[in-house]
């Protein structure tokens, strides 16, 4: 007969001490095992047990029987449920020692002597298969066992060891046997559940303690007068505290009546929020538009005062009467003002030059806002002219002529005088200016016909010194158009 372990399904060997048990050893064990749940037939068997002359571990014992038999297939584990039924349980009339005489009469015989070798081997019988060999359970009727009257001793104690394997089966929550291992973790487990009942227990003792300790404390020195006192004081702290609730209670309809207040003035806070929000928006809308053409009118006034600042540096003065000189000759807007042996210069380009300049000396006198004395000049280009405003109100041509006969003497000698009226004007402006300006300095003075030492008559003169005197003329000019252009007059 094979044992296997109900959890892991490993093989079992059963220990020398476990097969050997004798039955009162067995007896022993079935008493300590749990008892199973009492039903009401077996109450009242207690109740008439209770009764009876008989020590009382005789009725413990008788106890134990009855509960073992009475174990029903529906509360078993579903290998009990495969069993027979048992018995029909014993009559109240049943005695006590019946019973044992029974339990007795199955006893078999001492055990023959055996040696270690053949009592091991007949102790732990293998087989291939790994199923356990269910026996009889235990509350079988003793008729079962009539059929073997001399049973073997082996088979006798694997019999009485796979009844108790169903015994503690039928009365524990796990199925018998156990494997060293399992029970190893089943120990471990009840041991946990142990201590963790202790801990509960130790936490319900200290609970029954404190509500012992509170009843006495409550109960200790406590009459009726004292009683009584306490009663009208907890009535006089009843009473305030109604007074306070209902205080409690106005003041929190106030709160109630102030919280609504608030609420219509945060309703009016959101409104005038959101108008003040619309206002700030559409300031920033226009504050945007604003600084857009604030930008736009500053980028263009950049751009105006560069144009204004490169205006002004501008000097159409220059860019109108530009003077420089070619060689030995003054220049004015690139003619040539005089005449030298060897280079022949057209009287045309000569007289368009003192146009040039005649019109120079007008424009800075009427910049300057200067009147000559005794003079107009009259600018016409090649054909310019200088009148005298006083006198005989001559007439000069300020333009020249080659050729030869008797009456371009007569005009060259006017083209002289005009040439000398023209040198007084520029030495009248220049005295101007002087008195203007300490610091402006001319390199060339003015004497009557004079500039710098050189004549601008034509006639009885020669034609470099002519062209020299011209060129001093210009210069002068040059000077009058600078002051006239950069200075305080500028």
């Amino acid at each position: 007969m094979n044992f296997v372990c109900q959890q892991c399904k490993q093989p079992l060997q059963l220990d020398d001490s476990l097969v050997n048990l004798t039955p009162s050893a067995y007896d022993m064990v079935v008493a300590s095992s749990p008892s199973p749940p009492s039903y009401g037939r077996q109450i009242a068997d207690s109740e008439k047990l209770a009764h009876l002359p008989a020590p009382a571990s005789v009725k413990e014992a008788w106890q134990h029987a009855a509960q073992s038999r009475s174990t029903s297939p529906s509360s078993s584990s579903p290998r009990t449920q495969r069993r027979p039924p048992p018995r029909a349980p014993p009559h109240p009339n049943e005695s006590f020692v019946l019973l044992q005489d029974s339990v007795v009469r199955n006893i078999p015989s001492p055990l023959p002597t055996t040696t270690p070798s053949t009592a091991k081997r007949l102790s732990y019988p293998r087989s291939r298969t790994t199923q356990p060999l269910h026996a009889p359970p235990v509350n079988e009727p003793a008729q079962a066992e009539v059929h073997h009257p001399n049973p073997s001793p082996l088979s006798h104690h694997l019999r009485s060891t796979l009844r108790l394997f169903n015994l503690l089966s039928s009365r524990t929550d796990l199925d018998h046997p156990l494997c060293a291992e399992c029970t190893g973790i089943l120990l471990t487990t009840l041991t946990r559940q142990l201590e963790e009942t202790k801990k509960e227990r130790d936490g319900y003792i200290a609970f029954e303690k404190d509500v012992r300790r509170e009843k006495e404390r409550e109960g200790d020195g406590v009459s009726k007068e004292e009683a009584e006192v306490k009663i009208a004081k907890l009535k006089e702290e009843e009473k305030l505290a109604i007074e306070k609730l209902r205080e409690a209670e106005r003041d929190r309809e106030e709160l109630v009546e102030e919280l609504r207040a608030l609420e219509l003035d945060e309703k009016a806070l959101e409104e005038e929020e959101a108008e003040f929000w619309r206002v700030h928006n559409a300031h920033l809308l226009k504050s945007a538009e604003q600084a857009s053409q604030l930008a736009a009118l500053r980028a263009a006034y950049a751009a105006d005062s560069a144009t204004l600042e490169k205006l002004e540096r501008t000097n159409v003065y220059n860019d109108a009467f530009c003077i420089g000189h070619e060689g030995v000759f003054g220049t004015i807007n690139g003619l040539r003002l005089g005449r030298v042996p060897g280079v022949p210069v057209e009287w045309a380009e000569i007289n368009a030059a003192w146009g040039q300049t005649l019109l120079l000396l007008y424009t800075v006198a009427r910049k300057l806002d200067f009147t000559f004395e005794n003079y107009r000049l009259v600018p016409m280009g090649s054909f310019s002219r200088i009148e005298r405003t006083t006198g005989d109100k001559a007439i000069y041509e300020l333009y020249g002529s080659g050729d030869l006969h008797i009456g371009r003497l007569l005009h060259n000698r006017r083209f002289d005088f005009a040439m000398v009226a023209f040198l007084d004007c520029l030495k009248q402006l220049i005295d101007y200016v002087k008195s203007q300006d300490q610091q402006v300095e001319f390199p060339h003075q003015i004497v009557k016909d004079k500039i710098g030492e050189a004549s601008v008559k034509l006639q009885f003169s020669q034609e470099e010194a002519w062209t020299r005197a011209l060129r001093h003329v210009l210069l002068a000019l040059k000077i009058l158009l600078k002051w006239a252009t950069n200075g305080s007059n500028g």
